[in-house]
């Protein structure tokens, strides 16, 4: 009784006919195999399941065939037979990723000297050919360089980047390309055909997009799509196999984030991660949805979707802004990698969700609603307040000026490789510092609150600050850095303020660094701003 053989096993390609989507290869090789002009070393570099192995198998029988034909092998011959069947001994397969030391690259170079016991060539097919040790890179340098005429060597990898230059430059290289939707296609109706598998058209696009170019994935899915003992396959068989939720969960999450619904969000997310599938696929299918609604908004065109998809697809278009849309690939792409770094991916998933859903969305460029709202209030402050201590007031055309009276013991003029301090900084009340950053420092947070600079204060009232060499000051944050302050502090405009304000401070140039605890970042929630704003008397009122 012979066992089971896999899809993939079962049709692959025994001609460079029946190869998919790599015609610039097969027809070179075919050309030289007729032309008697076949090199002594290959080198078969593409991504998995694009054809390296099949082609190096066919090219190895094709130049032994005792009856070869237009540069084919004939698979009838005796040579043909046993290399098929994998009897004959001059046609070598070595895995380098398990046989990858010294001693078996020198067992081949001692192989190489003796003559093929029936074929003509002796064909060494080394596969993974970049998990080979430098020894073994080393080893096989020599016998590439000087190969008896005998020997072919045909080496197969996914990562040629990893090969040194010496063997590079000793073999023909052919980069195999993805495999195009359109050739898979063609090729699993061929399997299906002939395997009696019925099939959907939605259903090998389906298997297609997943494969990524891969042949040999694509047949691997729809492989196991029949373990079940159906040879019937359809959309939703595909999805429910690989964990895909179904188009209308994603839908539904999508417009409930739209209408800024996060209760509807929830309850469909929930639904689909009741139903066991993977969190990653529900991402990527928002993604990809989200894209395509902003695809049919400016082309009022898509593909893959069925006339009632359609029909959904255009009524969410005509409620939401391409602007929206655009932030919201870039926010739910920001949010897979958040995940990819976490262990509780679900609540990850979940809390970007509700964000997504608040009207305090960040947009691309990294502002965020509540940061321009913060600016209002900062702008009300410098308008608006009256305090003496804060701003002097200066005649019309007259530039404020700051004054820092150092302590005696440093100097009061600036370097002069020093650059100008900011307008902003001018604008700071005049204070007394003391030598020491210890020291100092609380005075030039309290001056930042003084002078208007909310933003700037409350994300460094609690903070700390020491000299970590002669020409860095470190500010610490002994309670962690909220996600919005970590925004607001690495603007290049704050980030020159306090470097000038640390500078005039300590009587010399300066840098500052910002240290804070991994991982201890916060979420800002929008009452602390509130009652800043409240705390100073401030009107303060949502703007949508």
């Amino acid at each position: 009784m012979m066992g089971y053989t896999a899809l993939y096993r079962k049709f692959r390609p025994l001609n460079f006919s029946e190869m998919v989507g790599q015609d610039h290869i097969t027809r070179t090789l075919k050309n030289q195999i007729m032309a008697n002009r076949v090199g002594h070393a290959y080198l078969f570099n593409g991504g998995r399941g694009t054809g390296k192995t099949s082609a190096a198998k066919i090219l190895a029988r094709a130049i032994n065939c005792l009856n070869p034909k237009d540069g084919e092998p004939c698979n009838e011959c005796e040579i043909c037979k046993g290399a098929i069947s994998g009897s004959l001994t001059d046609i070598v397969e070595m895995d380098a990723a398990s046989n990858n030391s010294v001693e078996d690259i020198r067992s081949i170079r001692e192989e190489v000297n003796f003559l093929p016991t029936k074929a003509k060539y002796r064909v060494y097919i080394i596969d993974e050919v970049h998990m080979l040790s430098t020894g073994a890179f080393n080893a096989l340098l020599k016998t590439l360089e000087e190969p008896p005429e005998h020997v072919k060597f045909i080496l197969a990898t996914t990562e040629p980047q990893k090969l040194p230059a010496t063997i590079l430059s000793r073999c023909q290289r052919f980069d195999f390309k993805k495999i195009s939707n359109e050739d898979i296609i063609k090729r699993l109706e061929i399997v299906c055909r002939e395997s009696n598998i019925e099939i959907t058209k939605e259903a090998m696009q389906i298997i297609a997009t997943l494969s990524e170019g891969a042949l040999r994935d694509a047949l691997s899915i729809l492989e196991r799509c029949i373990q079940d003992g159906e040879n019937q396959i359809d959309e939703d068989k595909i999805k429910d196999l690989v964990g895909i939720p179904k188009m209308v969960f994603v839908h539904d999450i999508v417009e409930a984030i739209i209408q800024y619904d996060v209760d509807k969000a929830l309850v469909t997310v929930n639904k689909v991660l009741e139903d066991g599938k993977d969190i990653s696929n529900l991402l990527w299918e928002i993604i990809k949805y989200v894209k395509d609604i902003l695809l049919y908004k400016a082309t009022n065109h898509v593909e893959l979707y069925n006339e009632e998809e359609k029909q959904k697809l255009k009524e969410i278009s005509e409620k939401v802004e391409k602007e929206r849309l655009i932030n919201l690939v870039y926010a739910f792409s920001e949010l897979e990698n958040e995940m990819k770094f976490s262990t509780q991916k679900s609540i990850i998933f979940q809390a970007g969700i509700i964000k997504f859903c608040s009207k305090l969305t960040v947009n691309h460029n990294g502002n965020s609603d509540l940061e321009q709202r913060v600016e209002k209030i900062e702008n009300y402050l410098r308008n608006h307040t009256g305090n003496a201590n804060s701003y002097r007031q200066q005649p019309v055309g007259t530039e404020v000026k700051m004054a820092y009276n150092i302590s005696a013991n440093k100097t009061q003029t600036i370097p002069k490789n020093e650059k100008k301090p900011s307008d902003s900084s001018k604008k700071m009340q005049t204070s007394t510092y003391s030598s020491k950053v210890e020291e100092y420092w609380p005075q030039i947070v309290r001056d930042l609150k003084q002078n208007g600079k909310i933003v700037l204060y409350t994300n460094l009232m609690n903070t700390r600050a020491r000299e970590i060499n002669d020409m860095t000051v470190g500010i610490e944050f002994p309670n962690g850095l909220t996600s919005f302050g970590k925004t607001v502090l690495e603007k290049q405009e704050n980030i020159k303020e306090l470097t000038n304000l640390v500078s005039m401070a300590s009587g010399k140039p300066m840098n500052i660094k910002y240290i804070t605890n991994v991982g201890n970042v916060r979420e800002t929630k929008e009452p602390n701003i509130k009652s800043i704003a409240n705390d100073s008397d401030i009107p303060f009122h949502v703007i949508e």
